[in-house]
């Protein structure tokens, strides 16, 4: 079976797309949480991340064709903007983690 056909695959592939779209349109307010709102976004965003960074090596450790492809395609693209899919996660968790900093700072 394809790594693609893999249920689990699809369902879990499914389940992230949604849970991003949901924090992005979340985050759009983030500036109008309370503090309790904003660590819950913050724990929620820290989750899905790490969901996905699982998800992504699994394609990299995959033998299927289609997810080597899938990897060399993500690692085109942000080589465009100059960057490996570890310097994406590092700068989404520098991200977050100033996230909680001024979160702490909040009464």
């Amino acid at each position: 079976m394809g790594f693609f056909e893999s249920e689990i695959v699809q369902q879990e592939a499914k389940l992230l797309f949604e849970d991003y779209q949901s924090l992005t349109q979340l985050g759009s307010a983030y500036g109008k949480f309370d503090r309790e709102g904003k660590v819950l976004f913050i724990e929620r965003m820290e989750a899905m991340m790490d969901r996905y960074r699982v998800f992504m090596k699994r394609f990299e450790l995959s033998d299927d064709f289609m997810a080597k492809m899938t990897v060399e395609q993500m690692n085109t693209q942000l080589g465009q903007f100059g960057m490996t899919p570890i310097q994406m996660f590092e700068q989404m968790n520098k991200t977050l983690e100033r996230m909680k900093q001024e979160v702490e700072k909040q009464p």
